[in-house]
């Protein structure tokens, strides 16, 4: 076997598939190095998603032109020296990957100037450097990156609609916008601008990103606990989103996705929380350096904390305390709670009638006392039919004993073939039932050979017209209502970029959808069947589904709204039917006994002649 050397042309790109693999990762490498620059203005502009331009420009320091070329060079960087630098990471990039990666799979040009030179630009296409010339510019740096895997067609294919990948840059632009809120952002996107912010604090950042409305739903925390600080915005008790992507941690300024803050912070929220509801925060979580590894992700998306456990319990009895109103409350809130409402703040208040001033010690507490105050905070929540254990590693997840995927899998195939054996049972010929009466005006009565039946005349009737309406539904022969008042959807980037995508599908059930202006949908008409329809709650079942990254199968969503409308049509428990109207339901029915309404009842029950012998005791 012979061992090769790769070319520089080749490893780059292998690494700009672990560093760069699609337009947002582009904007996130280059905005974090403006940052890192000590940029007070940053602007980002993309073009087609981000496919065929995506251009970053700074007022941060520069880069001397005489460097220019070492700016393309991998592990090049001036964020690090030594290696004991990697322990103390205060930067946001340090590894060098980032433009040696961008440029091996682009055409880029790096434009700058310092404050005491001149400006110069460096071309760079496919990984071949062009010469430094003199360039026009003011102090700063500008990248721009042209035409993305225009030599890796491999890798070009598997990018998403423009559309989508616009949505994804414009959920990483928001997070900048919050992570740093005295810097000013400007977002463009196609020359429309999506964001813009003003670098004056927290609370504007989340106005620019979320609308203003949103501050009125928000507690904001300042709190020092067991050495880390906790800081930011979380949603009040009865305010929730649809899915995770109104998330944000950012530790250390890093933006980050970590299961150990997760699982404080959705356990926190768990007395508070129903299906499919998800807490809204924006919270930075600041801890010193050596004791978080920021290495331990290629893209730097997640962070390893020396103990989990310290950093579990400081952030779930802080979120806690604000959310359950008890006294240590307001030792959490910000100094000037200006976000939670008087009612609020005035239960607080009352649970802890003497209000001191907040002070934060920065003495720390040894992990080892910490551990011991945090046995009597953290909760134990088990999980369906499982003895769980929580144990602090890695991941910080609850230990449940659950089947194996092949006992799940036989389980659901014995499952469905006794169905089906007992659906061929309970089908029978409508001319051998004979109908013999009514009890309590509700379930009708009726006698095959030695079996009985009673059907629920609700449940029947209601699951022939939920049948009838999901197969309008299904062979698009759906009448659409205009509405007196159209209805106005405010969403974020990512979900408005998923809605979008399906917005043929949702047309061709009735809904007549588009958009209107900014992250923004408007809905213009609605299904006849369906005019009582609660849109907000059936565009929160929709963005709920964005979670699992799914193509989403709307007929199926629907479900919930045909049952509604279907149960209002239907005939009631308690009214009075002519011979006609059961006949005629029977028919409809086809004689199948085995059927359910829309909502999981059966609209048939069986009784042996044998069952009814034995109440009376005719038989043993």
């Amino acid at each position: 076997m012979k061992i090769n050397v790769l070319s520089a042309e080749v490893y780059n790109q292998i690494a700009a598939g672990e560093v760069v693999d699609r337009p947002y990762s582009v904007v996130k490498e280059l905005v974090e190095n403006a940052i890192d620059a000590g940029a007070s203005e940053i602007t980002v502009e993309i073009v087609g998603g981000g496919k065929k331009l995506v251009r970053v420009t700074d007022n941060g320091g520069g880069i001397e032109h005489e460097d220019l070329p070492y700016a393309y060079f991998p592990h090049a960087t001036s964020k690090l020296k030594e290696a004991k630098d990697l322990f103390g990471v205060k930067t946001l990039g340090f590894r060098g990957e980032a433009i040696a990666s961008i440029a091996s799979v682009s055409k880029m040009k790096i434009t700058s100037k310092t404050p005491a030179g001149e400006a110069h630009s460096l071309s760079c296409e496919g990984g071949k450097l062009a010469s430094v010339a003199p360039a026009a510019g003011g102090n700063g740096t500008e990248v721009t990156v042209e035409d993305l895997f225009f030599n890796t067609p491999a890798r070009l294919k598997f990018l998403k609609s423009d559309s989508q990948e616009e949505g994804d840059v414009a959920s990483m632009m928001a997070r900048f916008i919050l992570s740093r809120p005295e810097i000013a952002f400007t977002y463009l996107s196609g020359g429309k601008v999506k964001y813009r912010s003003f670098g004056d604090g927290l609370s504007a950042a989340l106005a620019a990103v979320y609308g203003a409305d949103i501050l009125q739903n928000l507690y904001e925390i300042n709190a020092q606990k067991h050495g880390v600080h906790l800081s930011g915005f979380i949603g009040n008790r009865n305010y929730f989103k649809p899915n995770r992507t109104y998330q944000s941690l950012f530790v250390n300024g890093r933006y980050v996705v970590n299961q150990t803050v997760a699982a404080a912070l959705t356990n926190a929220y768990a007395g508070y929380l129903m299906k499919r509801q998800y807490p809204f925060y924006v919270l930075f979580l600041e801890v010193p350096p050596e004791i978080v590894d920021v290495n331990v992700h290629p893209n730097k998306a997640d962070v390893r904390f020396a103990d989990n456990q310290i950093i579990y319990g400081s952030v779930y009895s802080v979120v806690s305390s604000v959310l359950d109103g008890n006294s240590r409350a307001l030792e959490y809130l910000a100094s000037t709670p200006t976000v939670a409402s008087a009612t609020e703040v005035a239960v607080l208040e009352e649970k802890a009638p003497i209000k001191q001033e907040v002070a934060f010690p920065r003495a720390e507490m040894s992990y080892e006392r910490a551990k011991k105050e945090l046995q009597f905070e953290i909760p134990i929540q088990a999980g369906r039919g499982s003895v769980p254990r929580r144990t602090f590693n890695d991941e910080t997840t609850l230990e449940v004993h659950a089947p194996s995927p092949a006992e799940d899998a036989f389980e659901e195939n014995k499952k469905f073939l006794l169905e089906q054996e007992k659906k061929k049972q309970q089908k029978l010929d409508p001319a051998t039932l004979a109908f013999k009466g009514e009890l309590f005006r509700t379930y009708l009565i009726y006698e095959c050979g030695n079996d009985a039946y009673l059907v629920d005349q609700h449940a029947a009737h209601e699951r022939l017209i939920y049948d009838k309406l999901r197969e309008k539904m299904e062979r698009r022969t759906v009448v659409s209502q205009p509405m007196l008042v159209p209805f106005v959807l405010e969403v974020n980037a990512q979900e408005f970029a998923f809605l979008e995508r399906n917005f043929t599908l949702l047309r061709e059930i009735g809904l007549e959808i588009d958009e209107f202006g900014g992250n923004s949908v408007k809905v213009s008409s609605v299904p006849s069947d369906l005019t009582s329809i609660d849109l907000s709650a059936f565009f929160a079942e929709i963005l709920a589904s964005y979670e699992s990254l799914r193509a989403i199968k709307l007929a199926d969503l629907l479900k919930d709204k045909l049952a509604s409308a279907a149960c209002k049509a239907a005939v009631k428990g308690g009214e009075k039917l002519s011979e006609g109207e059961v006949r005629a339901l029977l028919e409809k029915m086809n004689g199948d006994m085995g059927l359910k309404c829309p909502h999981g009842r059966p609209v048939a029950v069986h009784v042996k002649k044998s069952e009814l012998e034995k109440l009376f005791k005719r038989i043993v």
